[in-house]
């Protein structure tokens, strides 16, 4: 997409371009007279002008709730979907609504632009006047679709029992275009006119337009009922080209083919069924959408630029996606990336999708970001480095760890260090497991699109890392608002976790929910799975992440994390947590003592704040705290829900008269 654009950030999230072309608008889903707007080519995303343009006032009156007024509020998304409604037509609101907070009430953009009128007295829907009821009602059963809802219907005084949705009888003048009933298109023969039909596509159509393949829209579309070909305003008004020359996806003129056909794409390997265009001396085909793919790109799963090809080769025979893992066709293109042989190859569809890809295109962009040093330390000699985040003394080196001190904590993951081989300061009291010392400064990920850097010095706000989202103030990967700790952030495929050694794991998101092995919880997304069809294993990042060996004041020795049931049956049929005393679940995982006569769940060993470094001082949500070991002879009681603070690091409130504790996150109240 070009570089430069308009911004537009309550509609859209990249910049967008000026842009002319009659088209339902994404921003009110409404056809108008005027095809000026704004598209964002990535998405394929139009904005009218009339929408993009309209400076919205923060507040404003109604006359459809006329007793208080509204203000302005952008659109808020739970996992991905914005699920307010408008209270006058019943959508669900796309990006911006009108509120007011003390009714509970909310009228979209659409509504805002083109208000329905009160009363409706020439309606082919219905025979006699209709009248808008202004407040919001149940509709057992519209009279034009039949289905159910809830908004202000539109009521008629004589007929009982008869309701219409508002978008069911009424669409605004300004939109409704005139058009010929019949018109001759190049891309049909002149032998069978289309005509113009408004309404549901007929019951034998798919309802597809023959050009573009998108959905026709059911206010406007031209159809030839002989040849079963429609077509949607947008390709009747602007429909691509007959032909193009792109060299960047082929090296010869390429033709529109508009029929029905299956064919496989050459540029992503995917099936398609309609207008291809094609190269018939080549035998090559392509998807109209795929010749916008872009050449040179960074993905979040790979380390290096990946460059599109047109032919994979047989370098590839016995490759898979480096994004879905799944088996790569050789014989057509995708992405590959120059540096690392035998290959790294990614499908056309896979590298470009919203998740793995930021949009932008580096074709003729120098490297130097890549190149930069990312390297954490300097190596001073074979047991001492200097660590870039404690560049005033060295680090030596222990290779074998120590059995147990609180005192020792890493400085990266907060988290103490125990039989693991770490780095301690010559000087001072800083201390790295040698795993978090070696993280480097630059990294990707595959739950964000941009480079994340690693980031040392923080502020006293404690963040919440995006992945498992546990609280932490040690080192974080960090790119805009997007924070990870490092445990999470250092995370990278195929990861390979000891409770499943047989298979490596992938992050391979999904529109279901599943069950994690570890904590038997439901997670949709920020998931780790096994990819292989018989297995079903999955991770939470959060799981993924938990120490295997800790210490708790329940026992002298280290504790040791066990995956499930079949350890469970070694632990003498233990199935109650010795610090909670309540009754542990034998598919979850828990931690267990070193004669296995204890079974522990990892939450009352762990608890909220084991991302939170003791002794240092904190703020949650605009409050400071000083983060404590909980090892004193007599626990503290919690401050908000009266028990006593069992887990082993608690906060403790400042700025107090007296002592106030809080056990848990979900004791504090923001």
């Amino acid at each position: 997409m070009e570089s430069e654009g308009v911004s537009l950030p309550l509609f859209h999230k990249h910049p967008m371009i000026p842009w002319n072309d009659l088209r339902r608008g994404d921003c009110c889903e409404y056809f108008e007279s005027q095809s000026d707007g704004y598209y964002c080519k990535l998405c394929d995303f139009f904005v009218h002008k009339k929408c993009g343009d309209e400076e919205l006032s923060e507040f404003m009156d109604h006359p459809y709730h006329p007793n208080h007024t509204l203000h302005l509020r952008p659109h808020i998304q739970v996992q991905g979907i914005n699920k307010t409604l408008c209270d006058l037509c019943d959508r669900r609101i796309l990006f911006l609504s009108y509120r007011c907070d003390m009714c509970d009430f909310d009228l979209d953009l659409r509504c805002l632009k083109y208000t329905p009128p009160e009363v409706i007295d020439n309606s082919k829907k219905h025979h006699h006047k209709l009248t808008l009821v202004k407040e919001r009602t149940k509709i057992d059963c519209c009279t034009k679709c039949g289905k159910a809802g809830r908004g202000y219907p539109y009521k008629c005084d004589e007929c009982e029992d008869v309701a219409f949705h508002v978008d069911c009888v009424w669409h605004p003048p300004s939109v409704e275009l005139n058009h010929s009933p019949e018109i001759n298109h190049s891309y049909h023969s002149l032998h069978h006119p289309l005509k113009l039909l408004t309404g549901p596509p007929p019951d034998y159509s798919d309802g597809i337009c023959r050009l573009c393949g998108r959905n026709v829209d059911e206010d406007l579309f031209y159809h030839c009922s002989s040849c079963d070909f429609t077509l949607d305003m947008r390709c009747v008004l602007n429909p691509p080209p007959k032909t193009v020359v792109d060299l960047k996806a082929h090296d010869h003129q390429l033709t529109l083919l508009p029929r029905l056909d299956s064919f496989t794409c050459n540029a992503c390997g995917l099936k398609g069924d309609r207008s291809p265009y094609i190269c018939v001396p080549c035998c090559f085909m392509i998807h109209q959408h795929c010749l916008s793919l872009p050449r040179v790109i960074n993905i979040n799963r790979h380390d290096h630029r990946v460059s599109r090809t047109s032919v994979l080769g047989d370098g590839a025979m016995n490759s898979v996606c480096g994004v879905c893992r799944k088996k790569v066709d050789w014989k057509y293109g995708g992405f590959s990336c120059l540096r690392c042989p035998p290959g790294y190859v990614v499908h056309s569809r896979c590298a470009t999708r919203d998740d793995v890809w930021n949009g932008k295109e580096l074709e003729g962009l120098p490297e130097e970001e890549e190149e930069e040093d990312i390297e954490p330390y300097v190596v001073i000699d074979d047991n001492t480095i200097q660590h870039f985040s404690h560049k005033e003394h060295h680090l030596r080196l222990h290779g074998n760890g120590i059995l147990y001190d609180d005192n020792k904590r890493c400085s990266a993951c907060t988290h103490s260090i125990c039989l693991q081989s770490f780095y301690g300061c010559l000087d001072c009291d800083f201390f790295l497991h040698q795993s978090c010392a070696e993280c480097p400064k630059k990294r990707r990920h595959v739950l964000h699109n941009d480079r994340l850097t690693l980031v040392t010095k923080n502020e006293p706000d404690a963040f919440v890392c995006y992945a498992c989202q546990r609280f932490s103030n040690g080192f974080m990967y960090k790119h805009g608002d997007t924070t990870f700790d490092v445990l999470c952030g250092s995370i990278s495929e195929p990861y390979v976790h000891l409770s499943h050694p047989q298979h490596p794991l992938y992050y391979i998101p999904t529109k279901e929910d599943h069950i994690c092995n570890g904590c038997n919880g439901k997670w949709r997304s920020n998931v780790l799975r096994c990819i292989e069809s018989d297995c079903g294993f999955l991770l939470c990042f959060r799981c993924a992440t938990i120490p295997q060996l800790v210490k708790h004041r329940v026992d002298d020795h280290p504790l040791s994390l066990c995956y499930g049931e079949e350890e469970e049956e070694e632990a003498s049929g233990k199935y109650w947590c010795d610090i909670c005393e309540k009754e542990t679940n034998p598919k979850e995982w828990f931690y267990t003592c070193k004669d296995h006569l204890a079974s522990l769940h990892t939450k009352c060993v762990l608890g909220n704040f084991t991302g939170l470094m003791p002794k240092s001082v904190t703020k949650l949500w605009y409050q400071s705290y000083e983060v404590v070991l909980n090892k004193s002879v007599t626990r503290p009681f919690c401050s908000s829900c009266k028990s006593r603070c069992m887990y082993p690091i608690i906060l403790k409130l400042l700025g107090r008269t007296s002592e106030t504790y809080t056990c848990s996150s979900y004791c504090i109240v923001p």
